[in-house]
C-alpha cells in the first residue's frame, strides 16, 4: 500500500472530509513515526502531553499499537506547525487551552491529572457537541478543536507503518505473478478474441 492509498482509505473513514492543510502535509511526506524523546515545536510541553492523551483515547492501544506507540502526537504537533495557517493555529491553541480549562472546571484538575474515565468522558462530551454543531442548520465556519485533533490522529495513525500494515488491510505484493498459465486454470481472460 502506498501513501496515496492509505490517504484514500483514511479519507473514506472520515467521510472524505480531510482538511486542505492535513492533505497538504501528507502529500508532502509528513508521517507519524515513533520517537523516543518527542519535543513539541508547536504546543507547550503540557498541551503536547494533553494532545497525546486525547490521541490515545481516540486510538487506544489494544492488540495493535495505539496512537502514542506510532508517534501520532509528534505528527500532530508538526502538522499544526508546518501546514496550518496562523489563524487556524491560534484557534487550535485556544481550543486546547479551553479544553484543559473545562477539565479543571468540571473535575477540579487539569486534563492530565484527571482519572482515565473522566478524560474519556470529557473527550466524548466535546466530540458529541462538535458532531451536533457540524450537523446543525448553521454549522460553524471552522472545524471544532476536537475534530481537528481527531482528523490528525487518524491521519497520522493510518499513514504510519504500523497503522497501514497492522490495522488496514495490507498486502505487500498483490499476489504472486504467474506469467504463463493455461486458460483453464485462470478461469477467464480479460480480453478474448
Amino acid at each position: 500500500m502506498d501513501r496515496r492509498e492509505a490517504l484514500q482509505r483514511t479519507a473514506l473513514m472520515l467521510g472524505y472530509a480531510i482538511s486542505a492543510p492535513a492533505l497538504m502535509g501528507i502529500l508532502n511526506g509528513c508521517k507519524a513515526s515513533p520517537e523516543a524523546a518527542f519535543k513539541p515545536v508547536f504546543f507547550t510541553e503540557d498541551l503536547a502531553a494533553m494532545i497525546a492523551e486525547i490521541a490515545e483515547i481516540i486510538i487506544p492501544k489494544t492488540d495493535t499499537p495505539g496512537a502514542k506507540d506510532v508517534g501520532v502526537p509528534a505528527f500532530i504537533d508538526l502538522m499544526l506547525k508546518d501546514c496550518y495557517a496562523k489563524e487556524d493555529q491560534d484557534r487550535i491553541l485556544k481550543g486546547a487551552t479551553d479544553f484543559n480549562a473545562d477539565a479543571e472546571a468540571t473535575y477540579g484538575d487539569r486534563f492530565l491529572d484527571c482519572e482515565a474515565a473522566e478524560q474519556k468522558e470529557l473527550v466524548n462530551k466535546y466530540h458529541g457537541e462538535a458532531i451536533a454543531a457540524m450537523k446543525s442548520e448553521t454549522p460553524p465556519k471552522d472545524r471544532p478543536f476536537i475534530l481537528v485533533i481527531k482528523e490528525l490522529t487518524m491521519l497520522g495513525f493510518f499513514t504510519s507503518e504500523p497503522g497501514a500494515t497492522q490495522v488496514l488491510q495490507y498486502e505487500a505484493v498483490p499476489g504472486a505473478y504467474k506469467g504463463c498459465l493455461p486458460l483453464s486454470e485462470v478461469g477467464r481472460a480479460w480480453a478474448t478474441s
